[in-house]
């Protein structure tokens, strides 16, 4: 008898793209599993592997939260430091990553961050396991400005979003052959009917079905422009109403509670949205930063966006940016009065759900996810009984 096909899932909760990636393909995964002898293990590495690495992972967050100007001093920090790569990272690590994957006994690793692929390749190596237990990485970078940590030569495959990061990676030394071009791994919920209608959820909030809708969101660090932006609507004439998400910034929800009096519209605040899904349907526009997946998830829905560039995006946000807005997918705010002209601009579209999208760099991949799960299954081999 052989044991169960046991995918470790790896990702970091910097911001909170990665564990959505790492959920969206252990959704796909399951879904697809034809029999019961599938398991997944999913983890965040960066915090639990050692002081330094967590503090790695806080910072990100808290300059996320707090000092977006700054994200770009942090991103030249550590493509020149290289921790996940350099000879004292390892072994701060090395311990914990071989207990790991000894008491965890994994068939497979699939990596959604960049900074833990080069720390597990080595591990493997380091325990000869480099031939039994592969290593997969799936990009979420959507562009070439990515992570170097994504380039990891030790990986048996890398899945790339797009033609653009494929070609980056190549030219960071990866061997074309061992690049998948599929998508972006945004949930397969993302692909399903609304569970509540635009209509119930407005309603249910205390708002018009009939007016124009504008969710804003801060992410899940509650970052970004967003209060400036959202108080730069008090100059548009046109009738709306607002959503603000203000994710785990209680500083920002108060600030915005205080910014909704001096705006005529009606604004309802939360923390986070029972279902994104829904809220996007139940929008005609979203305000946000050029997070990979929210953007795509955002795409999959037909949703269109007003990306935050008041602040210099990060490197890896400031390629999606401009894929999307070239693609005619969404608008750049690059002062807080932008905002303004786009939404007065907009035109609201009926069954938005049915547009087509443009094929021009896998935009039109939304069910990528699905071929990333036949991919890792595909892994699977059945060994002697």
């Amino acid at each position: 008898m052989t044991g169960p096909f046991r995918i470790f899932l790896v990702f970091s909760d910097t911001g909170g793209g990665h564990r959505s990636a790492a959920e969206a393909i252990k959704k796909a995964v399951l879904e697809l599993a034809d029999s019961t002898d599938v398991e997944i293990v999913m983890k965040d590495v960066i915090e639990e592997s050692n002081p330094v690495n967590a503090m790695f992972e806080h910072t990100y967050n808290r300059l996320l939260r707090g000092h977006q100007n700054w994200m770009k001093y942090y991103f030249a920090l550590i493509e020149w430091i290289k921790p996940n790569e350099n000879e004292i990272g390892y072994r701060l690590v090395s311990d914990y990553t071989k207990r790991l994957i000894e008491r965890i006994n994994p068939s497979i690793i699939v990596s959604v961050h960049p900074m833990v692929n080069h720390y597990l390749a080595r591990t493997l190596k380091t325990m000869g396991l480099e031939k039994k237990i592969k290593l997969i990485t799936v990009l979420t970078d959507p562009n070439a400005n990515l992570w170097s940590g994504w380039a990891c030569r030790d990986a048996s495959m890398t899945i790339a979003p797009n033609d653009i990061a494929r070609d980056r990676l190549i030219a960071m030394g990866l061997n074309p052959d061992r690049i998948r071009v599929v998508g972006m791994p945004i949930s397969p919920d993302y692909l399903k009917p609304a569970v509540q209608p635009r209509q119930a959820l407005l309603e249910g909030l205390g708002l018009d079905p009939e007016l124009l809708t504008l969710v804003v969101t801060a992410g899940s660090a509650g970052g970004g422009n967003m209060l400036a932006i959202y108080r730069a609507l008090a100059e548009v004439r046109r009738p709306f109403q607002v959503i603000f998400i203000c994710g785990k910034n209680r500083r920002l929800q108060k600030e915005v509670e205080g910014a909704s009096h001096e705006l005529s519209c009606r604004t309802v605040i939360l923390d986070r949205a029972e279902s994104m899904i829904d809220s996007m349907d139940a929008c005609d526009l979203l305000v946000t930063k050029a997070g990979g997946l929210t953007t795509f998830e955002a795409i999959a829905r037909r949703v269109p966006m007003a990306l935050d560039m008041v602040t210099e995006p990060m490197p890896q946000e400031s390629g999606t940016a401009e894929i999307l807005i070239e693609a005619g997918l969404a608008y750049p705010v690059e002062e807080p009065e932008d905002i303004v002209s786009i939404v007065e601009r907009l035109e609201l579209k009926d069954n938005r759900l049915e547009a087509p999208l443009p094929p021009v760099h896998n935009l039109d991949r939304v069910d990528a996810v699905y071929e990333i799960a036949r991919l890792i299954l595909e892994q699977r081999v059945e060994e002697p009984a």
